[in-house]
């Protein structure tokens, strides 16, 4: 494919001549490629991505041609994300002379070559990221760009037509916001009259570590598709019920809704497709007498956002959702457990930048491993789980050998596993809270291995609250079946929260 668009200009002494009006291609400078005028089709760019995956496991947009990165800008509502400033200056809390002169020579070059005035770009920053986001229409800007010291990265944000194949599909623990008949025998009960304990709960002794801590104190940050306001006992009428008490939950919105990239549309702080619900089911529902289930940390605050649309981070607004609410989280002193069970087959730039920020800030930053369908079948661990400021978590099952789940993902980046499906791909699967009031529904996979995860998090950092987030994560650590030896697949693996409360 390289030979349809790459052919270098091998030029010693001749002059070069104007193209002509059948010419098809579009010529920089006398040492520089010479590309096809034309961009690509969204065909041919998946096709790329899928084999560059499936060769390598992973996909990197720094390691594509001007050409290839303007046909995806085109195809992605003309937004170009521009991370600039000095290598690894991801985020900067005070904006100096310096950096703001970086931005500003990018912002003109853009300019110059989209041939417009300054005043009629349209672009968007993000606070604190060293982040843009700038309306481009021409091959040359990028050339320029991807030439200039000061740009870190460049990334078509607004590219959200990749698909692995035809048929994909999005993640199998992605939204549901209908209710499910719960077999008794996958719940326990417990007191006041008949508060429900998932059976998976039991495999990692979190009833046990109840009579020591039950995550009083501790605020866990949520970024997801929110919480269901259909769902009471995950708002502020219904958090404080029984044996949970002195607690509160706040609920954001970053997530905008629109067709436009630079809309400020914001689509409200509330769940509308029962994913973030779940999830904030597992970790903090209370512990009380409506006969539900109840949360791994149910006296643990919640700050929920609403930053994605679904579990797929493949859409403009999402990643930027995304990047804002970790901002956000990381801003906040009281949040010390930030959880994602959402993600994508490559990593992507804005929000690498916010979790590097929140890890500053010192967050304990879970994340999934991966959820299969047709989707992302056949990938390893994904983003953001891949980051090394994240901890990445899947689900196994609750066989006597070590085994994922049935569309869980497995690898080396993986740092711990929780129980979550029955053995053999048996129908067994947590129980959570519905989208509604008095529903309840079964969710699996990376997804709320994570939440759990998070939750005994909470219990061990509300048992030791002057604990670091390096003591909390060690702690985990040593209370899990492969330390001090980390497992290929597993990690860690299963996590004994009562022995890590201890």
């Amino acid at each position: 494919m390289k030979k349809m668009y790459l052919k270098v200009l091998l030029l010693i002494a001749i002059t070069m001549v104007s193209c002509s009006k059948e010419d098809t291609s579009i010529e920089i400078e006398s040492q520089d490629i010479q590309f096809p005028k034309d961009p690509l089709t969204v065909d041919q760019i998946n096709s790329r991505i899928s084999q560059t995956i499936r060769e390598t496991g992973d996909f990197d947009w720094s390691k594509e041609d001007a050409h290839f990165l303007w046909s995806a800008v085109v195809h992605g509502q003309n937004v170009l994300t521009i991370g600039y400033g000095n290598e690894g200056q991801s985020f900067s809390e005070a904006r100096d002379s310096e950096l703001e002169a970086k931005k500003n020579g990018l912002i003109d070059i853009v300019a110059d070559n989209e041939k417009i005035d300054k005043t009629d770009l349209i672009l968007v920053e993000q606070d604190i990221l060293t982040v843009i986001d700038i309306g481009v229409e021409h091959i040359e800007t990028i050339i320029a760009l991807k030439k200039h010291k000061d740009v870190r990265y460049l990334e078509p944000n607004g590219y959200n037509l990749f698909s692995f194949n035809e048929n994909a599909e999005r993640s199998s623990s992605g939204c549901d916001k209908n209710g499910d008949y719960i077999n008794p025998a996958h719940y326990s009960t417990i007191s006041p009259n008949n508060a429900q304990v998932s059976w998976h709960f039991d495999e990692h002794n979190i009833q046990q570590a109840w009579n020591l801590s039950t995550g009083s104190g501790v605020t866990i940050g949520l970024i997801d598709t929110g919480v269901s306001q259909s769902q009471s006992l995950l708002n502020s009428s219904g958090i404080n019920d029984g044996y949970s008490n002195g607690r509160f939950v706040q609920k954001y919105g970053t997530f905008i809704d629109s067709a436009w990239w630079w809309s400020n549309n914001y689509d409200g702080p509330h769940d509308k497709c029962g994913h973030g619900t779940a999830m904030g089911s597992t970790m903090a529902s209370p512990r009380n007498d409506n006969g539900m289930p109840v949360g791994v940390a149910y006296n643990a605050n919640l700050v929920a956002y609403r930053a994605t649309e679904d579990v797929l981070l493949n859409d403009y607004h999402e990643r930027k959702g995304v990047s804002k609410a970790l901002t956000q989280l990381g801003n906040r002193s009281d949040v010390k457990i930030i959880s994602m069970s959402i993600g994508y087959v490559w990593s992507i730039g804005n929000i690498k930048d916010a979790v590097k920020y929140a890890y500053s800030k010192g967050k304990l930053i879970f994340a999934a491993g991966g959820t299969s369908t047709s989707f992302t079948n056949g990938f390893g661990v994904i983003f953001p789980a891949t980051m090394s400021e994240t901890v990445a978590v899947t689900g196994v099952d609750d066989g006597s050998n070590y085994e994922r789940c049935d569309t869980c993902h497995s690898g080396s980046k993986i740092d711990f596993t929780i129980v979550m499906e029955g053995d053999n791909n048996t129908s067994k699967a947590p129980p959570v809270l519905g989208f509604y009031n008095g529903d309840r529904r079964y969710t699996g996979g990376s997804s709320v291995a994570t939440a759990t995860t998070a939750g005994i998090a909470a219990l061990v950092w509300s048992r030791h609250p002057s604990w670091s987030r390096t003591q909390v994560l060690n702690r985990l650590k040593q209370s899990a079946d492969f330390y001090p030896y980390k497992n290929g697949s597993f990690g860690y693996g299963n996590i004994d929260a009562l022995q890590a409360v201890q």
